[in-house]
This record gives structure tokens, C-alpha cells and sequence, in this order.
């Protein structure tokens, strides 16, 4: 049995969802997982590491686009040719997002990293 070491569950985006730097307004890669506090995104634009940047992205169920602060931890090569990991966490969020996502990542159907 394989045990969750992190805080927050994160659910994998089995959906395309688009992640655009509402800073350029360019999209900048899409969502590999997402958790209420972070997620995993597979960038295909350069980032730079430790910056903050500022998020906007649509999950698949249809509400208003979520728009988050988020903090830039972690960098690694993505086995796809072009594209890069990067682990953020979220830094500026309302209770009402967390709430949101916290719904969206334990909705049923959801597939668990």
C-alpha cells in the first residue's frame, strides 16, 4: 500500500488544464496535479526559479476561471521533450478558493498522486 506523505491530497488532472501567466497572458504549460495548497505543472514556457508569479487557469467543472498567487519551489526536466516540472505552492488565496479546490481535488471520481 502506497502512503500520502503530504500535507494536501493532490488529485491528478486527467482533464487538459491550460495555466495561463495572467502577468504576459501567455499560456505557460498545463496542470500535471493539483492540490488546495500547490500544484504540479508541466511548463512549456521557461520559468525563472524561485519567482512568484501570478495564475489563472479553468478546472473542467465549469465554475469561474481560479486566479492564485504562486510561489515557484521546484524545478526538474520533464520526460517530454520541451517541457519542465515545476512544483508551486499557492500564496495568494481566498478560504472560499481553498474551499473550492479542496471540493474539486476530493470530488468523487478523482485519481489520487
Amino acid at each position: 500500500m502506497i502512503q500520502e506523505f503530504r500535507r494536501a491530497r493532490r488529485r491528478k488532472a486527467s482533464d487538459v488544464i491550460l495555466v495561463t501567466d495572467a502577468m504576459t497572458d501567455r499560456v505557460i504549460g498545463r496542470v500535471g496535479n493539483l492540490s488546495e495548497t500547490g500544484m504540479l505543472l508541466i511548463a512549456t514556457e521557461p520559468l525563472l526559479d524561485d519567482a512568484l508569479y501570478q495564475f489563472s487557469f479553468q478546472l473542467p467543472d465549469g465554475s469561474e476561471p481560479v486566479e492564485l498567487g504562486a510561489h515557484l519551489l521546484w524545478l526538474d526536466d520533464a520526460t517530454l521533450a520541451g517541457s519542465t516540472w515545476a512544483g508551486f505552492r499557492f500564496i495568494a488565496t481566498t478560504p472560499a478558493l481553498v474551499y473550492r479546490l479542496h471540493g474539486w481535488v476530493n470530488a468523487p471520481g478523482s485519481r489520487y498522486e
